[in-house]
């Protein structure tokens, strides 16, 4: 069966002694993270996944939303754990004080969302898409619609969504056809459909709050038209309580592969009364507020299910017996050794267990960035953090949702034929891993984005705040023979790296497809290169072996980062050939020939 166990020592020692977090330390509302304090925080999140969430996740998977009438049901045992998880403040971390929020970073609510996550997916998309839709109105609002919805958000008695999606368009929401009508008390009346909408009914909470992409009369075509609306399915009263329907119905929910749990909605607005957010035609302005800490999500859903699939994969191999070691029996009392002692099966363990921490390292630093480029008190600091983010977001998205992907069917691997069985709880993982490359953006599109947009972007300014701290960590420690293992192949695929970013710079001007061809093998070289820096950087950490955690857990670093070293960072060689190939083999075929 499976089984979930927090990874509360890797947690603790990211936040405590990996990241730097000096550039926050004059932050009010931020100098009381200290480590009891976030230590406590990480074990009751823990203790909440494992014994509250955890146990709802394949009852959840197996019964699944249902509608009826229009109103939509959760499973067994949400709507009780969605009260507890509110009420406890587990869905407000990093909401502001003013509105009943607490104020924390973003780098401690995240490590906390992998464990939610990791405990249950479909549970947390609910409680996700309303922060989501918070940043938004608290961002670009009004000082009216803020003080009306935002309380009520936090407290988690309002949820929210965002409404992007039409049947005849998903990435290129330049092409959307729902209607805002503008109203003489400045409102407007709301007309459309949307489809793949995550908790656009539920029984949760008592009133849902949509963020609407729609377009008004007379805006320009394209995306240049689009303007985004605050649509409640329950109108409000002035006094805070319920009033009226707004005319905001489901049509229907999709029968998915995974997240069976999580309600994803075909939505209909029929002059529903909405309110605009931002300013006329710059709703996508609005929306990316939503999107891109969505796709940081997203990135982190990738990381909680693999963490969630290696937990129960180590777990089995430890106690299945089957077959004896190569060297020689292990354990002669038994009438097999267990799993583990088998080469490729360490193979895949250890694959899971690199990938796995580098992503959480890798995660954890991003959220820190996002941290430093909001709070930093000075002003540069800020603002070249926030050129690191937004390099960085299609990356974390994509890179760590094929990982998901990759170490979700590596624990299926481990359990084999049982692997493949639902009984035994594995599969799921791989079910629900497999959304995430695919929501807020396919892997594709992340990749497209990170070549057409963030390289080009002011002269390639934004890839000086990832390559410079690279190139001086390389000088740094080029002749320290401790960390040669690790600095000798950061280097070289750091090179590869810089090969790739030059020639797609150079043909990519010119012939626009040899971007395209090269986007995602340059965004996984990348992402590997991160991820490579990650780890030499918690190498250089763990030699002396003088830390908070123990002399073990800096050994298993080292090892778990000499094997991402020697059997993973390695693919940046053939990822360097493919790219350097061009687009020409890509694109000769004829399409009548497909």
């Amino acid at each position: 069966m499976a089984i979930y166990k927090a990874p509360l020592d890797d947690i603790k020692y990211l936040t405590n002694e990996f990241l730097d977090t000096s550039p926050l330390s004059d932050i009010t509302e931020f100098s009381d993270m200290t480590a009891d304090l976030t230590d406590a925080i990480f074990d009751e999140a823990s203790n909440l996944g494992e014994k509250l969430l955890f146990p709802l996740n394949r009852s959840g998977d197996e019964q699944g939303c249902q509608l009826n009438d229009g109103e939509v049901t959760t499973p067994d045992g949400f709507k009780e754990a969605y009260q507890e998880m509110s009420e406890g403040g587990w869905g407000s971390f990093t909401c502001h004080l003013e509105f009943g929020g607490q104020g924390l970073p973003h780098y401690i609510a995240n490590s906390v969302d992998e464990m939610i996550i990791s405990s249950n997916i479909s549970f947390s998309i609910y409680m996700g898409l309303t922060i989501g839709a918070y940043n938004a109105i608290h961002k670009f609002g009004t000082e009216q619609l803020k003080q009306q919805y935002l309380p009520n958000m936090v407290t988690g008695k309002w949820s929210g969504t965002m409404c992007l999606t039409e049947s005849h368009c998903g990435t290129d929401l330049g092409l959307i056809r729902s209607k805002a009508i503008p109203q003489d008390d400045g409102s407007y009346f709301i007309s459309g459909s949307k489809i793949f909408i995550s908790a656009g009914e539920h029984d949760l909470t008592e009133n849902i709050i949509h963020l609407v992409l729609a377009r008004t009369p007379g805006a320009p075509d394209g995306i240049k038209g689009i303007s985004l609306f605050l649509v409640p399915k329950i109108n409000p009263n002035k006094d805070g309580s319920l009033g009226t329907a707004n005319n905001v119905s489901c049509s229907g929910i999709e029968h998915k592969m995974g997240i069976k749990a999580s309600a994803t909605c075909s939505m209909e607005f029929d002059n529903s009364r909405g309110y605009l957010i931002g300013e006329l035609n710059k709703g996508m302005k609005a929306m990316f507020v939503m999107m891109n800490s969505a796709r940081l999500h997203v990135g982190i859903q990738g990381l909680a299910l693999a963490q969630a699939s290696y937990s129960s994969a180590v777990d089995y191999a430890k106690e299945r017996l089957q077959g004896r070691a190569l060297t020689g029996v292990k354990q002669p009392t038994k009438p097999a050794d267990p799993l583990i002692v088998h080469p490729d099966v360490r193979r895949m363990l250890m694959t899971m267990k690199a990938y796995t921490e580098g992503s959480r390292a890798l995660s954890s630093w991003l959220s820190l960035q996002l941290d430093i480029s909001h709070c930093a008190t000075d002003q540069a600091t800020r603002h070249q953090a926030d050129e690191l983010v937004s390099l960085l977001t299609p990356i974390i998205k994509a890179f760590l949702t094929d990982i998901g992907e990759i170490v979700t069917s590596l624990g299926i691997q481990i359990y084999g034929g049982h692997g493949y069985i639902r009984e035994n709880g594995v599969e799921q993982y791989l079910r629900d891993a497999r959304i995430c490359q695919l929501y807020e953006g396919a892997n594709g599109i992340q990749a497209l984005d990170l070549v057409g947009r963030k390289l080009p972007s002011h002269m390639g300014r934004s890839l000086r705040h990832f390559f410079h701290p690279v190139a001086d960590f390389l000088e740094h420690h080029q002749a320290n023979k401790e960390l040669a293992a690790f600095v000798q192949p950061l280097a070289k695929s750091f090179s590869r790296l810089q090969n790739a970013t030059l020639m797609i710079a150079q043909k990519g001007l010119k012939n626009p497809d040899e971007a395209g061809a090269a986007a995602s093998d340059y965004l996984r070289l990348f992402g590997l290169v991160a991820m490579g820096y990650m780890w030499a950087q918690m190498a250089e950490q763990a030699h002396p072996k003088e830390g908070i955690m123990s002399k073990n857990f800096y050994d298993s670093k080292i090892k778990t980062g000499l094997f991402f070293m020697d059997r993973i960072l390695p693919q940046t060689g053939s990822l360097l050939s493919a790219i350097m190939a061009g687009s020409k083999s890509t694109m000769a075929l004829d399409e009548a020939f497909f």
